[in-house]
């Protein structure tokens, strides 16, 4: 499995799953989950290299500066 490209999903994603949440750390619990449900057989360290280097994307593109899920 490509982390990247599992980053790169999530992101992509991110409007529509994690609609409504502004705060961090319940985007992580989100991330964790859809991760749970997409990827259930990826290892511990590499669901933790994906959670923070899609919250490290999320951050820098400024989604929790907005109302998530919402165009703009």
């Amino acid at each position: 499995m490509n982390p990247g490209a599992i980053v790169s999903e999530i992101c992509d994603q991110a409007d529509d799953f994690l609609a409504g949440v502004t705060k961090r750390d319940e985007a992580k619990a989100g991330i964790a989950e859809w991760l749970t449900i997409h990827y259930s057989m990826l290892l511990p360290a590499d669901r933790k290299i994906v959670i923070d280097q899609a919250m490290r994307i999320l951050v820098s593109e400024g989604f929790f500066e907005r109302s998530a899920g919402m165009d703009e």
